[in-house]
């Protein structure tokens, strides 16, 4: 097996960092809500299935019990840390830069590729990673994807003069958009789809943007990010914050199912 690149991740990427225990408290709800791309990829016993942002293994694990071989990357070594306690085959590797070839017959993705912003790096090393044949089962966020939250991330960091766009780590894209990148590098794509999915999150908005936002956070002095968070959290609470005090973020993905044509 070729062994996964070592690369770094691209620049606002490698401003977020991933603690285990605090995406498990926090981002649980990532990986149970992805299940449903388990059933579009159809992994079949003894296949070999690459999963390209693993985290901490949770979605990995149920992917494994379905009898395929799998090995899962991720950029952050904390969450390939817990993802080996798992027992699993995991690598830290940047997911735009894979040294893998044609050793897969399916690609699983969840919640990794909006924040890969190279999406046609990240769209070659998939097609390499796959035999002839192979699929890739995906979903990311598109376009829309928590609009509001990303609003007010935006419009604090340009009140404070700072440039939002170098900052913002994400990359939600069409329908289109990513339909012309993928048949671009030659895949032939089954489905495709943006899905609104507002989705009750388990604590504050104020725990989501410290596990989701550090790279904005990156971009403000230490002593002004938790006025930062402050007025994310007074300017999105409006349309997120519910009757009953909890929150709703304005989750939009976009989900795929695309095809290395046989040779």
């Amino acid at each position: 097996m070729a062994s996964p690149s070592r690369g770094g991740a691209t620049a606002p990427q490698a401003l977020q960092s991933w603690d285990p225990g605090r995406y498990a408290r926090n981002a649980r709800f990532v990986a149970d809500l992805g299940e449903p791309l388990l059933a579009l990829l159809d992994p079949r016993p003894g296949e070999r299935i690459l999963d390209i942002g693993c985290g901490d293994g949770a979605l990995t694990l149920k992917l494994a019990e379905t009898g395929a071989a799998v090995v899962g990357i991720d950029s952050a070594p904390e969450q390939v840390r817990a993802a080996r306690a798992l027992g699993l085959d995991a690598h830290v590797a940047d997911g735009q830069a894979l040294a893998f070839d044609g050793e897969f017959d399916g690609i699983l993705s969840n919640a990794a590729l909006h924040w890969m912003r190279h999406p046609d790096a990240a769209i070659d090393s998939m097609w390499r990673a796959l035999r002839p044949g192979g699929r890739i089962a995906a979903e990311m966020g598109g376009r829309g994807n928590v609009a509001t939250i990303h609003a007010a991330l935006v419009g604090e960091l340009e009140r404070l003069g700072i440039d939002a766009a170098a900052a913002d780590p994400w990359y939600f894209p069409t329908v289109a958009d990513y339909r012309q990148r993928l048949e671009g590098a030659g895949f032939r794509v089954e489905r495709i789809e943006l899905l609104p999915r507002p989705t009750p999150l388990p604590g504050e908005l104020a725990d989501w943007l410290q596990t989701f936002g550090e790279a904005f956070f990156a971009a403000v002095p230490a002593e002004q990010q938790q006025a930062l968070i402050d007025n994310v959290v007074q300017t999105a609470g409006p349309t997120l914050r519910q009757d009953d005090g909890s929150w709703v973020a304005d989750y939009v993905r976009l989900r795929f199912l695309a095809v290395k044509p046989p040779q």
